[in-house]
């Protein structure tokens, strides 16, 4: 994997708050390797480790997307849902922003027919056949399409399970990473102070918490995949 330079810079991460964590009694020990002070009873992670880790997280994505590879964004918190979807579109990937379902991947025949119920559904409205349909028909099948979208709206061009998956809470996604981990997708995450570093391929640890600090990586990373995406294109 080739070394590339993404401009991260510390005082970009301090102005987004990555380096705040969680409070001192809300810790796992497993990332003490990644927290280099203590302040007014709270842990602050050690931005040089988040450098370093969000640069290799950087790197590995480039060379996915240069090679064609497709990614899935997993952000379910509410206040980041905006921001997954439209960093995912962004980038032309996968993203599930509203609710991780158990077996989404495990259970990937299930999932596949659920998408193709989607599509269906989908095409049937474009082409204004719910009009033809009693009412009540009509307002079951629009509420079960409302559904769907919300659901899985984003990932509803994924035909194959994802070559890479993108975290951005490690607590709240703990069920997509075990999913990953029982399939072999290779993981990146974002770890706070309160997290298992162990869970993911790579962990960057950072605030899960802020938006700003969320917005941060989420930008290096698919800013990452856009160019090599721009790199496999040219060269097909």
């Amino acid at each position: 994997m080739t070394r590339r330079y993404w401009n991260i810079n510390l005082k970009e991460m301090i102005e987004a708050g990555v380096h705040f964590g969680h409070g001192i009694k809300k810790w796992n020990p497993k990332m003490a390797p990644y927290i280099s002070a203590k302040r007014k009873g709270t842990h602050i992670t050690n931005l040089a480790r988040t450098a370093r880790f969000l640069s290799e997280a950087c790197d590995l994505v480039f060379d996915a997307a240069s090679q064609g590879k497709s990614f899935l964004i997993v952000g379910t918190k509410k206040r980041a849902a905006d921001l997954v979807a439209s960093a995912a579109i962004r980038s032309r990937c996968h993203y599930v922003n509203k609710k991780w379902f158990s077996g989404m991947l495990t259970n990937w025949a299930i999932t596949k027919t659920r998408l193709s119920q989607f599509r269906d559904l989908r095409a049937e409205e474009k082409m204004g056949k719910f009009h033809h349909l009693p009412k009540r028909d009509a307002a079951i099948l629009k509420r079960k399409l409302s559904t769907l979208q919300r659901y899985l709206g984003g990932i509803k061009y994924m035909t194959r399970l994802p070559d890479i998956v993108i975290v951005l809470d490690q607590q709240k996604e703990y069920i997509a990473l075990r999913e990953c981990a029982i399939l072999g997708i290779p993981t990146i995450s974002l770890v706070d102070t309160n997290c298992d570093p162990d869970l993911a391929n790579i962990s960057i640890p950072a605030n899960d918490d802020t938006m700003t600090s969320i917005r941060l990586i989420l930008n290096k990373l698919v800013f990452a995949i856009s160019e090599g995406r721009s790199l496999y294109i040219r060269n097909r």
